[in-house]
């Protein structure tokens, strides 16, 4: 394990007694384990050999409450717990300091003077924001990331509606909390229109919010999914240190989780990687519906973060940043309306992937929702189900609910492309229709390929989403549309080969 500080929501209160007597047990323990000492806000970590162990302080703050041994030791279990969801390996168990606070010990006999988290260490250059900041981390490790919170959150425990957690009346409470924290970072002006900006949008999203407490989005989650806190270990890739010590910052909506990685990419100048993350994860998970919350969630986590910068002093500069976030974030975008055209195998997805990390748009992949409507994965294979997806009624449908779905991430000024063959006049009529209703300029991405390419690349195809073969390709060219007239103009050129 390496580490960094940690995130309290509220200035450091100070050591009382206990936690001086403490310090020096874990003074005598590192210099017994020959081990290097950090020190955090609200505990220390020994880094020995191959092996770390946090010792939590006997801290009684506003945020959390360490004050008793007993307290202790159930928040090192709770974090045990918690974070072998994510990170199995990471999380060895728990320790028990015995011993003199003079000669302690690990595991002995006698009492207990104290208990440790023991993780497993990891190198320097692990983190994803040391990899981020080194400029080695991977567009397919931000996919990686995104699957693996996916897969999480579907399967997490749903909150009772009835638990207040997320609640609207508290999202607009710790949103305007996290904005106080700041209070000596930022100026008057723009304390004013966060203020304003956060209370109008509180109130705009409280029925959404409620809607989405009502129908089991608010799960047990991580909580503080920061870069600093995802690593590549191995040949695996984990999140750790999620929030144990206080229930309601963890039981939250599955969209205010993945918001904090959307956050830290785009604070770091890495608007690409924020909406390739965010688009792998919707793909996953189909949460389209809470779009029109994004936003505010991404304001927050980064107001927290500018807070917790303030807190360690002298990280101003980073604290800074963090604000400069959350104020780009309240800014909305002209929305627009994208969609490709083209063949099975002339470059669409592929297209359209570069041009939502460029634009920070929203991308529906045809492939992807049509599976959903008959209740498949991304990647399962239909036939083996014996279902035709591709006939003219799953076609209807499939554009119905891309349209759908593409108006509330329109609404809610996203970008959006919406990737589909678009091969009949009346279904481009369509989306052009959409875009008009809306308001929203239009184009259409024309992907283009010769006919041995395609079907080259159809021969080739692994692992992905659309099941387009030969047939389906021979029976396409046939009877496809081609652009003409008054579409002619919202064209964007984009032969596939370019896309290659």
């Amino acid at each position: 394990m390496n580490i960094k500080p940690e995130l309290p929501a509220v200035a450091y209160l100070g050591c009382s007694m206990q936690t001086t007597d403490t310090a020096a047990l874990v003074i005598a323990l590192a210099r017994t384990l020959r081990a290097q000492r950090i020190e955090t806000h609200i505990s220390w970590v020994l880094l020995a050999g191959d092996t770390a162990y946090k010792i939590k302080k006997p801290v009684r703050l506003p945020f959390v409450d360490y004050g008793t041994l007993q307290a202790r030791r159930h928040f090192c279990e709770e974090e045990v717990r918690l974070n072998r969801r994510l990170a199995p390996s990471l999380y060895l168990g728990i320790t028990r300091i015995t011993g003199t606070p003079q000669a302690p010990v690990l595991d002995g006999p006698g009492p207990v003077l104290e208990y440790a988290v023991r993780m497993r260490r990891f190198a320097l250059g692990s983190l994803f924001s040391e990899q981020l900041a080194a400029g080695t981390l991977r567009a397919d490790d931000v996919d990686r990331l995104a699957a693996l919170l996916a897969d999480f959150h579907e399967r997490a425990p749903h909150a009772d509606a009835t638990s207040g957690f997320a609640s609207a009346e508290r999202r607009r409470a710790v949103a305007l909390a996290a904005l106080e924290g700041v209070r000596s970072l930022a100026s008057k002006a723009e304390l004013a229109v966060l203020r304003a900006w956060l209370e109008a949008e509180a109130t705009a999203l409280a029925p959404l919010w409620t809607s989405r407490q009502a129908d089991g989005r608010v799960r047990e989650c991580h909580g503080d999914l920061h870069l600093a806190n995802v690593v590549s270990l191995d040949s695996d890739l984990v999140a750790f240190d999620c929030i144990e010590f206080d229930p309601a910052l963890r039981w939250i909506d599955v969209l205010d989780d993945v918001a904090f990685v959307v956050m830290d990419f785009a604070a770091q100048g890495r608007r690409d990687f924020a909406f390739r993350f965010i688009n792998e994860w919707l793909d996953r998970t189909g949460d389209h519906a809470g779009l029109p919350a994004l936003r505010f969630s991404v304001v927050y986590r980064a107001l927290v973060r500018a807070q917790v910068a303030l807190l360690r002093r002298a990280q101003d500069d980073v604290a800074r940043r963090y604000l400069q976030t959350a104020l780009a974030w309240i800014s909305r975008p002209d929305a627009q309306l994208f969609i490709t055209h083209g063949l099975p195998g002339s470059g669409k997805t592929f297209a359209a992937q570069r041009l939502l990390e460029q634009e920070g748009a929203i991308r529906l992949r045809s492939d992807v929702e049509r599976k959903r409507l008959f209740g498949l994965g991304m990647l399962e294979d239909s036939r083996a189900r014996g279902l035709n997806l591709y006939d003219a009624d799953a076609t209807t449908r499939t554009y119905e609910h891309l349209f759908g779905t593409a108006r509330i991430a329109l609404q809610a000024s996203y970008p959006v492309i919406l990737d589909a063959a678009f091969l009949r006049r009346a279904e481009r009529a369509q989306a052009l229709a959409l875009a008009r209703t809306l308001g929203v300029r239009f184009s259409i991405i024309d992907c283009k390929a010769p006919l041995p390419v395609l079907r080259e690349r159809l021969l080739a195809r692994r692992g992905d989403s659309s099941e387009a073969d030969l047939p389906v390709l021979e029976r396409l060219r046939t009877t496809a549309e081609p652009l003409v007239g008054d579409e002619l103009a919202f064209a964007l050129a984009m032969p596939g080969d370019v896309f290659r």
